[in-house]
């Protein structure tokens, strides 16, 4: 990957050398702030282009770069840049992965800004260890002009310590003293408000973004746009319309219970999702959750997100997620093992265990990932939410070395839809 980076940039003719590139990194978070960032800078009048885990965005509208990939190889992602700057762009943010970092694909990027959101536990298949996974991450802060940091995040201190000598550091808090924080932090069915300040004058947000861990996300934006100089009424206005993207807390359906599409695939991100929903639960609701996880991929986070699913979760159905070469009934033996850690009981038969109300939390084993969703919508009643997971915006599922297409949100569609 470092000589295709260095071909690609020579080739295309060191195209980040004419663009302000801004990196945005963590374990979760990435495209929410990424996509954020675009729109706080396209509001302001800004000629700018988004690279995500969802797509491109530039001057002629939007572009897919791949299948399960969030940052492109550089044989993609130098001729982009190209024709970004070619297009008058003078801003592109890119959504970087410890994996493109760590493969240099994004070497020739020359960043001007990084932001973190957090580090929390994923990839250590492929890192091995979680100092590596840090150290990979940041490689992205050596060289930058300005950091925006997660005060908050027990890794603040490590890249801080990792940024350039010579870069502005912005940190972003919910809990303390920051150059960015928030306070007054509320959220109301579909209204999440808060105080932002910086330099001790605050500014309502009223966001129609839902989701507490989504306050930080939002931190991580004001403190690279408010850095670039764009004034707190543009940041207000964006955040009043930002409903969020595609397959991160997408709501399929809402009465008389909720279905949601959500991309949590990080032990992190799940438990961050299922507790921002089981707070929205009314009294006599449940909630239902439905997810894998990815084969070939970090063995260790199975056992923990199965736990932490029995433990937050009224009824967990685990299935089938990019199996890829492994026996999907083993991955889900894996995810079995933590469940049973938080106590919730397996049920094998659905006779009827499954009456209203609040229940002892179980767990049940689908592989298949379509009658795991029919399932799950199956068993709602009035008041439950229904969680699918770890897919979200995506479009294929891997199994073997095939991609079969496939979408949640499609998916929980038919199941709603009566025969």
């Amino acid at each position: 990957h470092c000589l295709t980076s260095l071909r690609e940039t020579i080739k295309n003719g060191y195209p980040a050398q004419k663009l302000v590139v801004i990196g945005v990194t963590g374990t979760d978070g990435k495209t929410t702030t990424a996509h954020l960032i675009y729109e706080i800078l396209k509001a302001a009048r800004y000629k700018v282009a988004l690279i995500s885990t969802v797509g491109a965005w530039g001057p002629r509208g939007f572009a897919d770069t791949g299948l399960h990939t969030t940052t492109p190889d550089a044989t993609i992602l130098q001729p982009m840049l190209k024709k970004f700057a070619s297009a008058g762009v003078t801003h592109v943010i890119l959504e970087v992965t410890s994996h493109g970092l760590d493969q240099h694909r994004v070497l020739g990027c020359n960043f001007y800004a990084a932001v973190l959101t957090n580090v929390t536990h994923e990839h250590l298949d492929y890192h091995r260890t979680f100092d590596r996974y840090l150290a990979t991450k940041a490689k992205l802060f050596k060289n930058v002009k300005l950091a925006v940091l997660n005060k908050d995040d027990a890794s603040y201190g490590f890249f801080k310590r990792k940024t350039a000598k010579k870069a502005q550091i912005v940190s972003y808090s919910t809990l303390g003293l920051a150059n960015i924080k928030a306070t007054n932090i509320s959220q109301k069915s579909t209204l999440l408000s808060f105080l932002a300040s910086d330099n001790g004058v605050g500014h309502l947000i009223k966001t129609p973004l839902a989701g507490l861990y989504n306050v930080s996300n939002i931190l991580a934006s004001i403190g690279l746009t408010r850095a670039l100089g764009i004034d707190w009424k543009t940041i207000q206005k964006v955040l009043s319309h930002f409903a969020g993207i595609s397959g991160r807390m997408e709501y399929v359906k809402t009465r008389p219970f909720s279905v949601v599409v959500d991309f949590a695939h990080t032990p992190n991100a799940l438990e961050q999702l299922l507790s921002t929903l089981g707070a929205n639960l009314s009294p006599k609701g449940r909630l239902i959750t439905v997810f894998g996880c990815a084969g070939e991929r970090d063995r260790t986070k199975r056992p923990l997100m199965g736990e932490i699913a029995g433990k937050l979760a009224d009824i967990s159905v685990f299935t089938a997620e990019d199996p890829r070469s492994e026996d999907v009934n083993k991955i889900i033996a894996q995810m079995v093992q933590g469940a049973r850690k938080s106590k919730a009981k397996e049920l094998k038969s659905l006779g009827m265990h499954l009456g209203g109300g609040r229940l002892n939390h179980i767990f049940i084993r689908e592989p298949d990932r379509g009658k795991a969703i029919k399932l799950v919508i199956g068993l709602a009643k009035a008041g439950d939410i229904v969680v699918i997971c770890g897919k979200g915006h995506e479009k294929s599922m891997a199994f073997g070395k095939t991609e079969i297409p496939w979408s949640d949100q499609e998916a929980a569609r038919k199941a709603l839809t009566p025969n």
